[in-house]
């Protein structure tokens, strides 16, 4: 069988000398969104992480598009088509919005024009809010210029760290949708996102996390019908 698009396969792994992640596997395929749930210290972050090259594999290996990406560091993988936004420090608030969506364009050196208004499709408060201060927006509104910064490298897969951290339950919505319609142009998107219950809903496929290992794998859908999952994770 064909690897997904993106896998972290088999990883073992952590900060120092103790393991966070046992042999642990989480994917996404084109045009899907797959999420990672689980409890508060599971290894969620952690194994977004080591999909992206932040933390060394002691175990198993890393594949983008059927080519180990293992040894490549971050910076490489975001030149190899990885967009990451990480769940803080993901904005430079003294920028103005466009000058955050430029820097984003850093490893491009082609038109970003195109791309740019892109982004203010995706998210037309922005293109509203284009010469203000990044640092001077909303909670919400921070987190559509750290994912469209993003998007401005044209990446192939998206990988978002708790993407709805500390919004209203309004605008976590729409910063759901927004992630929908990112996903319907073909850019697969991996999440690690607290709201199980509503990540699960929007998800192709989930991941339940416990203590760095995969609990349970299956369709966004069959999780949510769970009953076990249901009890443990979602709160009944």
């Amino acid at each position: 069988m064909a690897d997904p698009y993106l896998i972290g396969d088999a990883m073992t792994g952590g900060y120092g000398g103790a393991d966070i992640l046992h042999d642990c596997t989480i994917s996404v395929e084109r045009g899907e969104i797959a999420v990672i749930v689980g409890p508060n210290g599971a290894g969620k972050s952690t194994a977004m992480k080591a999909v992206f090259g932040m933390l060394q594999l002691r175990k198993g290996m890393v594949r983008l598009d059927g080519t180990d990406i293992t040894g490549l560091s971050p910076q490489a993988r975001v030149r190899a088509g990885m967009g990451f936004v990480p769940q803080t420090g993901n904005i430079f608030p003294g920028m103005t919005v466009e000058e955050n969506l430029e820097m984003g364009a850093f490893i491009r050196d082609d038109d970003i024009s195109d791309t740019r208004e892109q982004v203010f499709d995706l998210f037309p408060i922005l293109r509203d809010k284009r010469a203000q201060a990044a640092g001077e927006l909303s909670g919400g509104q921070r987190q559509q210029v750290a994912v469209g910064r993003a998007l401005m490298t044209k990446p192939k897969v998206l990988m978002l760290d708790e993407p709805t951290a500390g919004v209203s339950p309004i605008v976590m919505d729409e910063l759901f949708d927004r992630i929908i319609e990112v996903a319907r142009t073909g850019i697969p998107i991996l999440m690690v996102e607290q709201n199980a219950r509503q990540a699960l809903e929007i998800a192709d496929k989930g991941f339940v996390m416990v203590q760095g290992r995969n609990r349970y794998t299956d369709t966004g859908k069959a999780l949510l019908a769970d009953p076990e999952v249901r009890k443990s994770f979602l709160g009944g």
